[in-house]
């Protein structure tokens, strides 16, 4: 590969987030969101017709399903079950690229791949020429994946976003069409004809979960996806992460959110410890915090592109904070967020406590490192952690195999178990557990309610629930919460005995929200659920 031009002085940008909150921004957002959706379907046809007439990606992907039958992990039919990883490949070469823009324009990186505003496109274009005329039998994958490689050194933990043994991008590998339609994508111009349609500058990485929310219909039927909100993370938090840090403190601390989706809770986590950790070690050196409050955060979720925007979103935030220019001035930091499934993976996940790194006995997909993780910091390991928040999905398991594996692993599986019951279960079972003098782990999340209103939750109302310290709970069914049409109440509580003796915080809701509110953060239900949490005998319409 030739030696590329690296970005001047002028194209050097110190990448500082913003909320995009006006109506010309988030029209932008909607149109970026909804032309990587056209952008993920095509490639899904292009992906499809290459795991069929490719040998290699077939051979390969036919052991994989025939192993996963076998081992019980998917009753699915292969056409049915090669979709799911047509889906996730087709999400992880459009988010890649993502990343590449991202990171291009925000001067996260020294070179300019595919595009940039003003004279940085000629430089992407003059950079991509050289590299072809170079490599005369190399071709326009080779340059994204040149495009990928070269963030993967800037920095080790960017190198997981591109993990050539796990990541679903190398799964399926797309067309040579196909690299160039993609590269084409990213170089068009808006409807001025003068300026790049989409320009990254600035951009909070809250709209990556704009975009794992709504890139593919499939993956959302599939993983339930939805983004939590953040003011329903901040009071979540409040409730948990901020009382545990009071009585645990910040050494050794440990938090995890096992069905982390996009990152919210995570990024959450990670800027209140920080935050404590400069307000309380202020002439400490300001990485070494970063890096120990990165320590703290663990996630988990099933859905590959989920954990790649949650690790990015990570390491974004970890340089922002850092204070840099470019990834490659960053200190060294881990991101403890790996692709599994969290009701099946972990130690002591099926009762037995094993030893500390050992890995899962469960079948893991080639796209699943969660060992990797099991081995590196005990991820998921039962009762380890301090703080366990989430909002796991609601949805009933449609794969037979993966329902009879939750009702193996949990008390709460009965009927037809939304997996609302196992996830609230096991969120208890990974907080530390409480007794004598050992204090317990707290817990919260958001959650449908349906499992107190339908047969299916007899089992965890009689039989789990009593066996934990519940604290809090908190009905906002009326509350208007953004894409959550399901009914919703939030849990909180500790590892712990129930004690006879203490409260149980109970808001109970009268009437719902009348219409649909300008900033649901301050709408009339949610802004009553605020003032009357802490507040015993409060009453209001």
């Amino acid at each position: 590969m030739v030696a590329p031009r690296p970005v001047g002085a002028s194209g050097e940008r110190q990448v500082r987030e913003r909320t995009m909150t006006s109506t010309e921004s988030t029209a932008t957002i909607n149109a970026l969101v909804k032309d990587l959706r056209k952008l993920a379907l095509d490639l899904e046809k292009d992906l499809k017709v290459r795991a069929r007439d490719d040998e290699e990606i077939a051979t390969r992907l036919g052991k994989e399903y025939e192993a996963a039958r076998s081992a019980e992990r998917t009753a699915a039919g292969y056409t049915e079950w090669l979709g799911g990883r047509v889906t996730q490949a087709a999400a992880a070469w459009v988010l890649s690229t993502v990343f590449v823009r991202y990171c291009e324009d925000n001067g996260l990186i020294d070179r300019r791949f595919l595009a940039g505003p003003g004279e940085h496109l000629a430089e992407a274009e003059d950079y991509q020429n050289a590299f072809i005329t170079a490599n005369p039998t190399l071709n326009n994958r080779n340059w994204l994946e040149a495009s990928f490689q070269h963030i993967a050194d800037a920095h080790p933990t960017a190198a997981g976003l591109f993990d050539p043994t796990h990541n679903p991008l190398w799964d399926i590998t797309i067309s040579y069409e196909s690299a160039n339609d993609l590269i084409a994508f990213w170089r068009r111009r808006d409807h001025s004809g003068t300026a790049i349609r989409y320009d990254f500058t600035g951009w909070d990485t809250r709209f990556l979960g704009d975009i794992y929310q709504d890139l593919s219909e499939a993956a959302r039927k599939t993983y339930a996806l939805l983004q939590t909100p953040e003011f329903v993370e901040e009071f979540i938090l409040d409730l948990t992460l901020d009382p545990a840090i009071d009585e645990f403190g910040l050494d050794g601390l440990r938090t995890i959110d096992p069905a982390c989706g996009s990152g919210h809770f995570l990024l959450g986590i990670f800027r209140r410890i920080l935050t404590r950790l400069r307000a309380e070690e202020s002439g400490s050196d300001d990485w070494s915090a970063i890096r120990r409050a990165l320590e703290s955060v663990h996630g988990c979720d099933k859905n590959p592109f989920a954990v790649s925007i949650a690790r990015f979103r990570l390491l974004v935030a970890a340089v922002i904070e850092g204070d840099v220019t470019r990834l490659d001035r960053a200190g060294v930091f881990p991101i403890n967020v790996a692709v599994g499934d969290s009701l099946l993976h972990g130690r002591g996940v099926t009762g037995r406590q094993g030893e500390l790194g050992d890995p899962t006995d469960s079948y893991v997909y080639s796209t699943e490192d969660i060992n990797q993780f099991i081995r590196q910091c005990d991820l998921l390991g039962r009762s380890s952690y301090q703080v366990v928040v989430g909002n796991p999905p609601y949805i009933t398991v449609k794969d037979r195999r993966d329902s009879r594996a939750y009702r193996d692993r949990y008390t709460s599986c009965s009927g037809k178990y939304a997996l609302s019951a196992p996830f609230t279960e096991r969120l208890f079972q990974l907080a530390i557990r409480g007794g004598s003098a050992k204090p317990a782990g707290f817990v919260g999340q958001i959650t449908s309610n349906s499992f107190m209103k339908r047969e299916f939750g007899e089992k965890l109302v009689r039989d789990v629930l009593p066996q934990v310290d519940l604290t809090h709970i908190v009905d906002c069914s009326g509350a208007y919460i953004p894409n959550h049409g399901t009914p919703t109440v939030i849990l909180v509580g500790r590892n712990a005995a129930f004690r006879k003796d203490a409260p149980v915080r109970i808001l109970r809701r009268v009437e719902g929200e009348p219409a649909p509110p300008t900033d649901p953060a301050f709408g009339l239900v949610w802004s009553s659920i605020r003032k009357s949490v802490n507040a015993p005998g409060y009453k209001d319409r």
